[in-house]
């Protein structure tokens, strides 16, 4: 039977322990025993960290024995007194001291664990997961639920003092369009109608503004039943906050002096104000990505003019059809880019969506062009000068619609950087800008909307609604960081008016606004004061604060790819009781 803690109460955690201590009692879990005969070490560990405790044959026989029965993850408290260590271990914070154990309690004890709970574990990610308790009982998983804590608590402190509020938003919902698929709840008393699991509480924020609360922050679990990889999860945490009577300016002043505050006092990393900015043209135009990883350059270059001439067909043809012809350069990397790795890169942007690659190595005096022999007199010099190519140079170029070239040297840009590991650390804030309104669809012919339909075109673009769709930016903004997008956020149309003919502009009917929005609208009847948002992942912001490549290393008990928890085994199925009083049959999915 196990030994209780009456009597026992702990007065220290482990990794707080200091000489200055006489007697102290610590509680934890065992990581490691030695035995050597008449001497024992056992480290206990806890969330602070581990402290050696020490038995010997000074001790109490009684204990000693205990002592001699512990393995590893049994929970112990033990009381003693501290002593400085004989032999210091510097990699841990207690290194220089010691308990010599006169109390010892075993309050549960462990099987042998299906892996070993250490640091650098080994054991496939899989089975960590279905064991994620134990698990999280390692130091790596347990200090980035800590960062993800103090950027939470951060939050607060810092929204809190600027006269925000938070406040609650509802859990279930009307469902309405806001980009992706919706987890929807059943409802029992309302037979056949469903609540929707908020992807956002976008419309309960506004509505809070035209309440008159001013400024709303919360830490909102947001649900989206949406393919994941490894910056996605089904479920996860934003930052969300409004705030009335602003314009862009003053909510992107308010974001900067968070994340000015939160570096400071979580990595004490000072961050430059105000961050840098580009507008979504710029960004598209320069790195072929809205959120582009401005910390190395390989910056995208439009030699249409030098080409639109030349022998080649393929880049003649992409220009007479509307397109582009542009490249990047790897600077030096002509060693590395053999004719064997730039196959790979061929290869790679034809997966995503490229008909090929066309290439410059400069290894000796005479560049090797895979177009050269199409090339007239100087028009290859001319090429190389635009690029800024030089020898020890590889230049890389697509030619296609700039739908094409754009991403496809975007993504093979980033590719590069890593493969060549020219990305330097550091913390890359940007600000994406003037998003645009609308985009193309080429397979229905119509122009859709980037953004939900509450977001605000730039005052400058109101008359080019209905005449030139291409030309209308939004008052929209994403903060980028190295590379991955951390909020985003809009000025939200206030005017009733100007919000029925943006609905009318997205194809929806009269029924339709009604149906799905017809609340908010009514709302905005009875005056609105100008407001805008945004929504601050707080799960991605901890995941790069952590230095982690994943949203499963800053999630306590995270999905897998395929959207299920492999601990809990969710989702399962439920009995047909609970299904017939929903009212809910399961049909059968034929899987082809």
């Amino acid at each position: 039977m196990a030994d209780t803690m009456q009597g026992m109460k702990r007065t220290h955690y482990c990794g707080e322990v200091t000489l200055d201590a006489s007697e102290v009692v610590v509680g934890g879990f065992t990581q490691r025993v030695r035995d050597k005969g008449s001497l024992i070490f056992i480290d206990l560990r806890d969330t602070s960290g581990i402290v050696q405790l020490v038995f010997d044959e000074t001790t109490e026989k009684s204990v000693f024995e205990k002592a001699k029965s512990v393995r590893s993850e049994y929970v112990l408290m033990a009381k003693g007194n501290v002593r400085a260590r004989e032999s210091v271990n510097k990699d841990i914070k207690t290194g220089d001291l010691e308990i010599m154990v006169t109390e010892l309690r075993i309050l549960s004890k462990s099987q042998t664990t299906p892996f070993e709970i250490v640091d650098n574990c080994k054991t496939n990610e899989e089975l960590r997961l279905k064991h994620r308790y134990l698990d999280l009982r390692r130091k790596p998983l347990q200090d980035n639920l800590k960062m993800r804590h103090e950027v939470a608590k951060c939050a607060r402190e810092y929204f809190y003092e600027n006269r925000f509020y938070e406040i609650e938003t509802p859990m279930m919902i009307k469902s309405t369009p806001e980009g992706a698929r919706d987890y929807i709840v059943p409802s029992r008393i309302h037979n056949g109608k469903f609540y929707a699991l908020p992807q956002s509480p976008q419309i309960y924020k506004q509505l809070l503004m035209i309440s008159g609360m001013d400024r709303y922050i919360q830490l909102a679990r947001c649900f989206r039943d949406e393919d994941l990889r490894a910056d996605r999860q089904p479920e996860f945490t934003q930052i969300d906050l409004e705030m009335s009577f602003v314009d862009v300016e003053d909510i992107l002043e308010m974001l900067e002096g968070f994340i000015k505050r939160l570096y400071k006092q979580v990595l004490n990393v000072d961050i430059t104000t105000p961050l840098p900015r580009l507008t979504y043209n710029e960004a598209m135009e320069r790195y072929g990505s809205d959120k582009p990883d401005t910390r190395f350059g390989m910056e995208i270059t439009d030699i249409s003019d030098i080409v639109k001439d030349c022998g080649f067909s393929v880049f003649t043809d992409a220009i007479a059809n509307g397109g582009s012809v542009r490249g990047i350069v790897a600077k030096g990397a002509a060693d590395k880019l053999t004719r064997k790795e730039i196959d790979k890169q061929v290869e790679f942007v034809r997966g995503i969506g490229a008909k090929g690659l066309a290439y410059v190595r400069w290894v000796d005096d005479t560049p090797n062009c895979s177009f050269g022999k199409f090339m007239g007199e100087g028009e290859l010099e001319a090429i190389l000068k635009a690029l800024g190519c030089e020898k020890g140079d590889v230049a890389l170029i697509v030619a296609d619609k700039n739908k094409v070239t754009l991403p496809v040297l975007g993504a093979l840009r980033l590719k590069l950087g890593k493969q060549l590991d020219i990305i330097p650390e550091g913390w890359n804030f940007l600000w994406i800008t003037e998003f645009p309104f609308f985009e193309y669809d080429e397979e229905s012919g119509e122009w859709l909307a980037m953004h939900h339909p509450f977001t605000m075109p730039m005052d400058e673009c109101l008359e080019y609604l209905e005449t030139d769709k291409e030309k209308v930016r939004a008052k929209a903004y994403d903060l980028v960081l190295n590379g991955v997008e951390l909020s985003s956020g809009s000025i939200r149309i206030t005017d009733y008016e100007l919000q029925q003919r943006m609905f009318e502009l997205l194809g929806l009917t009269k029924e339709e606004i009604d149906a799905k929005f017809g609340f908010l609208v009514d709302a905005y009847k009875y005056g609105a004061p100008p407001h805008g948002g945004a929504g601050i992942g707080l799960d991605r912001l901890a995941m790069l604060m952590c230095g982690c490549d994943s949203l499963r290393d800053v999630t306590a008990f995270p999905k897998v790819q395929n959207a299920s928890e492999l601990m809990s085994e969710a989702p399962s199925i439920v009995s047909e009781e609970q299904l017939q009083e929903l009212g809910i049959a399961i049909i059968e999915k034929n899987e082809e």
